[in-house]
């Protein structure tokens, strides 16, 4: 590993480092990827990475390539104490807003990553502090958990986390590319670039889409 790389695998576990020397055992990095897209789903994920871990490439999932974000997860979630994910579809998005339903994923991804302890039997059932990418007002099932703003960039819990996210997103939306050809969602995971927005103009909104995102379009 490059000296560079290094320092700044250091400097974004700070805060995991911090928590550890207060006696804090187990911490888990929650994100999400999928608030901003015109379709598909929300997608949310927690992790509970161990104390040494250093993988290399690790950062906030848009600084990295879709390539090295498919390799980051396998080694991620290889390496893990124990993940879970939340997916929350667009029919959902539309009933109770973007931001409930990225709560809701959250609740549900806490619940998947206690779960996988459990099934792995790795001798506690819940970890000690949470860290979330910014949302606050959140359920995490009696855990304390700290809301950190560009959490994604600043702690090494929370970029594992938005690779998995991010990852897991990115291959629903091809899968849905295979249904729905027409709306280019291989190339843009859903989100509003012109040619996606040209194509629901021209082919009309599919059930993959978000109609509280789509309205101005429609």
């Amino acid at each position: 590993m490059k000296e560079k790389e290094l320092e700044r695998l250091k400097e974004i576990q700070k805060i995991e480092k911090n928590l550890y020397e207060q006696g804090i055992k187990s911490i888990c990095g929650i994100d999400e990827a999928g608030r901003g897209p015109l379709a598909g789903p929300v997608v949310v994920a927690s992790v509970i990475m161990p104390q040494e871990s250093m993988i290399e490439g690790v950062n906030d999932s848009k600084k990295v390539s879709e390539k090295k974000r498919e390799i980051l997860y396998e080694k991620i979630t290889e390496e893990a104490i124990a993940y879970g994910v939340g997916i929350i579809d667009q029919k959902r998005i539309d009933e109770i807003n973007i931001l409930n339903a990225t709560k809701e994923g959250l609740t549900i991804c806490i619940k998947e990553l206690e779960k996988d302890l459990q099934e792995k039997q790795r001798g506690f059932e819940k970890p000690d502090i949470i860290l979330v990418d910014a949302l606050t007002k959140i359920n995490t099932d009696g855990i304390s958990y700290r809301s950190i703003i560009k959490g994604d960039a600043k702690s090494y819990s929370i970029a594992a986390a938005s690779i998995i996210a991010k990852v897991t997103r990115d291959r629903i939306m091809r899968q849905w590319d295979e249904v729905y050809p027409q709306y280019g969602f291989e190339k843009h995971k859903g989100y509003g670039t012109a040619a996606h927005i040209t194509a629901i103009k021209e082919y009309g909104p599919s059930p993959l889409h978000r109609r509280t995102f789509i309205k101005n379009f429609i």
